[in-house]
């Protein structure tokens, strides 16, 4: 068996739109969401024999901010009115189970200088969208807990000794729906078991689950430490 954790800060630069049965609403011009700097956590456990390998991660994720849309605006089932100032809440905390195997010919032929990793993942995110608009008493909120089964794949390469480059891609397509998630990292190795890393990671998500129609891309680097037996 074998075990690696980490734990790391992401930067994340939200990106695009999102309705709760009505308006669009746009993250950066009518919510005023900027970046935000989170703490996430990952452990692999390699398991012996035939039995799958394990990847879990949790991505905490939150922007808050005071905007104002230049029209009246539905959202839920309340009418917002235009040109008054708002304050709104999006929580996107996602957590991730993928069961996995190594390819261990590729390993062999490349001289151990190349892994590929192949599995499925489940998604789970944790929803909350909340709107208060306090000129108006209007206020509505939306709680959902979605989840996601997504195709996984990761790649690391050891091209000298102590640095690896790795590659992992999560990701899933149907009807007009798609969710993929992208990191790139490198990982050097300090002394004994402990390492450090840094990347970066590219989220895009298009879904409308659940009353929610959301198109936002999530974006930025992240630095990590970690140990691995």
């Amino acid at each position: 068996m074998g075990l690696e954790v980490a734990v790391g800060i992401w930067n994340q630069d939200p990106q695009g739109d999102i309705a709760y049965k009505g308006t669009f609403l746009s993250l950066e011009d009518d919510m005023k969401y900027g970046d935000e700097t989170r703490v996430f956590g990952r452990a692999k456990i390699d398991m012996p024999l035939m039995i799958p390998n394990i990847y879990l991660m949790a991505t905490p994720m939150k922007f808050d901010g005071a905007g104002s849309k230049d029209i009246n605006f539905k959202f839920g089932d309340k009418t917002f009115t235009g040109n008054v100032p708002f304050t709104s809440e999006v929580k996107l905390d996602h957590y991730d189970v993928a069961f996995y195997y190594g390819l261990p010919f590729v390993k062999t032929l490349t001289a151990g200088k190349l892994d590929v990793e192949v599995g499925l993942n489940i998604r789970v995110i944790d929803l909350n969208v909340e709107i208060q608009q306090t000129s108006t008493s209007m206020q509505e909120s939306k709680d959902s807990t979605l989840p996601i089964p997504m195709v996984y794949l990761g790649a690391q390469i050891n091209p000298v000794e102590k640095l690896s480059i790795e590659a992992e891609i999560r990701g899933i397509a149907y009807s007009s729906n798609h969710y993929y998630d992208l990191i790139g990292r490198a990982k050097y190795k300090l002394f004994g078991p402990a390492f450090i890393a840094a990347g970066y990671r590219y989220e895009d998500m298009k879904i409308d689950e659940d009353d929610v129609d959301a198109d936002i891309r999530f974006s930025g680097p992240f630095a990590e430490v970690g140990v691995k037996f």
